[in-house]
């Protein structure tokens, strides 16, 4: 069912999630509050929420290199005490992103990172295509919004779909893990590595290839 912005608005107060989970609740629970909360609490959401405020300083710098040497990955994530940062599931978390990130090739961990000139000039661009396709100024501006958050989607890590289940996004598996693990995590930063970036060469779908082995 559809539900309103005010009750999305209302039920992120009371949980602290995010704007998105708080939606899938609330269409789950057919826009009951009371049982929209239960199910972000049961999934682990409100509760992580409580906890990203905390100070993580602790964690790893975790690498992942995929194909040969062709692709390389370097991310720093962070928790709160070295105990967490040494155990097998934090240490899962950490190759999973870094996986993740030779796959799907982000620029930045969050919209927040990208840089506000980038952002209005992809904004001008996005506007020049809605009018060659001759849709009304008057809704260009309300379209513009909507495509910048596409953009949003493929470049910052945290809203990409996660590579090992495309339903979650790499923000909702980093609230789980928050949830599970009992600590604030954070993603700091990371760098990839790609050979022979910028110059012509070959196409390859790195997806597909850094999927096929995780199955194997």
């Amino acid at each position: 069912m559809a539900v309103s912005a005010s009750a999305v608005k209302e039920l992120r107060e009371k949980t602290g999630a995010g704007m998105l989970d708080c939606k899938k609740a609330l269409e789950e629970a057919n826009g009951d509050i009371t049982k929209a909360v239960e199910l972000l609490r049961e999934k682990g959401l409100a509760a992580a929420a409580n906890k990203a405020g905390r100070v993580a300083t602790e964690g790893v710098v975790e690498s992942y290199i995929h194909g040969g040497g062709r692709i390389g990955v370097l991310v720093e994530i962070n928790c709160e005490t070295d105990f967490v940062g040494k155990t097998d599931q934090f240490k899962e978390f950490a190759r999973d992103i870094a996986m993740h990130i030779a796959a799907s090739s982000p620029r930045y961990v969050a919209r927040e990172e990208v840089p506000a000139e980038e952002i209005e000039k992809e904004k001008e661009i996005l506007k020049a295509q809605a009018l060659n396709e001759g849709k009304p100024e008057k809704i260009v501006e309300k379209m513009v919004e909507g495509r910048i958050g596409k953009y949003f989607e493929e470049f910052c890590l945290l809203e990409q779909p996660f590579i090992k289940d495309p339903d979650k996004t790499v923000a909702t598996l980093l609230k789980e893990k928050i949830s599970t693990i009992g600590e604030n995590i954070s993603i700091r930063r990371f760098v990839r590595y790609e050979l022979g970036e910028g110059m012509e060469k070959k196409v390859d779908n790195f997806v597909e290839e850094v999927m096929a082995q995780v199955k194997n």
